[in-house]
């Protein structure tokens, strides 16, 4: 097993420069969860150079509705933040990908049974990342805890739980208005 990681993406640096703000002291928290993202990708399949923007990019705006948008049901914002950023780049034809990513990374069943599909890929990631790698789906847990160990979580799953008790309590019929079958 190739024991690098990719611990420096200009995408993603040149993205957290222009909102850090809006993270404020979060932004680290994040930060570490986009680029755990991006390793356990790389960790379920190779990509190309194309590939590896594509994901940047999805993988800044996945959750940053959050932030941007000061929403727990961020998947529209973030995707429509996304979308924004490719029209500003004119790089409207990745769009679809971008999006798919975006709006499915919550989505509980498998987006295709393809498992080198970029957004399968990850989704599943995301799904490795939150539940602190319980759910591998292949991913060697040496694999996992290197990732885990190079990015820590820096308040990253505590947030989440603060955010998931603010949602229950403000909306207890809708917790989780994030997920998708």
């Amino acid at each position: 097993m190739n024991q690098s990681l990719i611990t420096q993406l200009p995408k993603v640096e040149q993205l957290f420069d222009r909102y850090a703000e809006r993270f404020g002291k979060q932004q680290t928290a994040y930060r570490n969860h986009v680029y755990r993202l991006v390793n356990l990708v790389i960790a379920q399949r190779p990509l190309n150079v194309e590939e590896l923007d594509k994901l940047q990019i999805a993988a800044f705006f996945h959750d940053a509705g959050i932030w941007l948008a000061g929403t727990f049901d961020y998947l529209p914002s973030s995707s429509r933040q996304a979308d924004h950023y490719l029209q500003e780049e004119q790089l409207e034809d990745w769009s679809h990908d971008v999006h798919n990513m975006i709006m499915n990374h919550h989505k509980v069943s498998r987006f295709s049974h393809n498992h080198l599909d970029l957004t399968e890929a990850f989704r599943r990631a995301d799904w490795i990342d939150v539940s602190l790698g319980l759910l591998r789906f292949g991913v060697p847990m040496a694999r996992i805890r290197l990732i885990k160990r190079s990015f820590p979580n820096a308040g990253f799953h505590p947030l989440l739980l603060k955010l998931s008790g603010r949602q229950i309590l403000k909306q207890p019929w809708r917790p989780f208005p994030m997920f998708r079958r």
